[in-house]
């Protein structure tokens, strides 16, 4: 009931269109016309599963370059280009892109929609702390509204971790627009709710285990937890099974690009002296 309900506000809001021209940044001409054309692609394939719409859309943008910081300006907002994308943006834009075939949309409008919707907290833009900078402020504002589900605890070896998230008041230098009293202010009460923040995890050395392995799916996202002080997650990417092993697909900083890792997931865990293990996260049908 939970589902049908959110669908019915989904539709409701994507004719309401909640950000307006103002609110709106789009990269290019080619993004919107790149943007269609993938989602009558998706249509055509006729997938119904989020999970192999995810998968689908991210095998579509390898090779996209990486560019970090696209979402930033002098003013907030709504950052429309799939042409150049970092780990965060490439998975919102699965989530969005997914979303929109599912409600079986094909306008680069109606995927601006649902981008807002993953990208903002309440799925509405307004002003620079409207949008969910934290990884685990993201998950819980987009479980709330019935976007996504932390799945990390149905594996069959996880535990939990508590962490306060503060970097970025904490290293406000780092953040142009917190030069800003009311960016500073607006961010520092978001992070007072993430005081002592619990959330599950599976262990990076638990990864190599079969159990584990078996509980992936193809287009699973998967964010990786970090031991930085005041930072909960340094990465995200989903998931793509070879021969039933996970790897990560991923807008990757070090390829410059959209790739799937050459290491395995576990592997590539295992030789990072920053990542401790990963959240398991899928889209509600």
């Amino acid at each position: 009931m939970r589902q049908i309900i959110t669908s019915i506000l989904m539709i409701i809001s994507l004719n309401l269109m909640a950000y307006t021209p103002q609110d709106l940044k789009i990269h290019s001409d080619q993004d919107t016309i790149i943007i269609e054309s993938l989602l009558k692609e998706g249509k055509l394939k006729g997938l119904k599963s989020s999970n192999e719409l995810i998968a689908f859309y991210g095998e579509k943008l390898l090779g996209t370059p990486y560019v970090g910081h696209t979402l930033e300006g002098d003013d907030e907002k709504l950052v429309i280009n799939i042409e150049e994308l970092d780990c965060t943006t490439f998975v919102q834009t699965l989530i969005a892109l997914a979303e929109t075939t599912l409600n079986n949309r094909t306008s680069w409008r109606n995927y601006a929609s649902f981008l807002e919707n993953n990208r903002y907290r309440k799925g509405e833009i307004n002003g620079y702390a409207s949008r969910l900078h934290y990884t685990s402020d993201w998950i819980v504002d987009n479980i709330a509204r019935g976007n996504i589900k932390d799945v990390t605890s149905s594996f069959t070896r996880y535990s939990a971790e508590i962490k306060t998230i503060d970097y970025m008041t904490s290293n406000r230098e780092q953040y142009p627009a917190l030069k800003s009293d009311d960016n500073y202010n607006k961010i520092k009460n978001v992070e007072i709710g993430y005081r002592s923040h619990k959330y599950p995890l599976i262990k990076k050395r638990l990864l190599n285990f079969k159990d584990v392995k078996e509980g992936f799916k193809d287009g699973d996202i998967v964010i990786l937890i970090c031991k930085i002080d005041g930072l909960d997650a340094s990465h995200m990417g989903i998931i793509k099974l070879i021969k039933g092993e996970p790897y990560l697909l991923h807008a990757s900083s070090i390829e410059k690009e959209v790739v799937i890792d050459k290491n395995s997931l576990y592997e590539m865990l295992r030789i990072s002296k920053v990542n401790t293990g990963v959240r398991v996260l899928r889209m509600y049908e």
